[in-house]
């Protein structure tokens, strides 16, 4: 991780309404189609979100208890009759809660991992990046986060050993953020830079 971005005052907004939109067209038949997460079709992916939201809001107001303590990996989420709406509602208010400077002071706790309010803030506003991409792609949707958030998840997923510049040898380790960063061609999309650095082949398509 580089620490470009930790300063900034980050809006989870644009990148909350942006998934949002993702769901709200992803069809009842789509639920069960696979996504770049192994273990996950699109219902489950759609259950992590939700979870993952109300999370890192709780995180942001410093709520600490049991929902804080749990490792996502643990178990495999999914959705209740109600997610459509249960979803948007969840990510206005993780929007909303880091908008309250005091959300980025401090230390809190995500995951079961205590980290500084201002590193929540990027890796909550990088959980929607990268699983935005993942819905769009599962669902044949487009998908073209603003520059900020993907900016700020690059500068989360970049490495910082030995080598320096992403890309560079000797710059990627065994392991990221989301798992060992795929390499992408020099000159791609900032996005296809930050997908590749999560541990996803931009190229991912679902199988038909």
């Amino acid at each position: 991780m580089t620490d470009d971005h930790l300063d900034l005052d980050l809006d989870l907004a644009p990148q909350a309404r942006l998934v949002a939109r993702l769901a709200e067209h992803v069809t009842d038949e789509q639920l069960e189609r696979p996504t770049p997460c192994p273990e996950y079709a699109v219902r489950h992916l759609l259950g992590h979100l939700i979870g993952l939201a109300q999370a890192f809001a709780q995180a942001a107001r410093k709520e600490f208890g049991p929902t804080l303590d749990q490792n996502p990996a643990s178990t495999v989420p999914d959705i209740g009759p109600g997610w459509r709406d249960e979803l948007p509602k969840a990510l206005d208010a993780l929007a909303e809660a880091w908008r309250d400077p005091a959300a980025r002071q401090g230390m809190t706790r995500a995951g079961g991992v205590d980290l500084p309010g201002e590193v929540a803030c990027l890796v909550a506003l990088d959980e929607l990046v990268v699983h935005g991409w993942d819905l769009a792609r599962s669902t044949g949707q487009e998908y073209a986060p603003d520059e900020a958030s993907l900016e700020a998840a690059r500068a989360l997923l970049t490495p910082t050993g030995e080598g320096g510049e992403e890309g560079e040898e000797g710059a990627e380790p065994e392991g990221g953020l989301f798992g060992k960063p795929v390499p992408v061609p020099d000159g791609a999309p900032l996005l296809d830079r930050v997908i590749g650095l999560s541990g996803r082949d931009p190229g991912w398509r679902p199988a038909r």
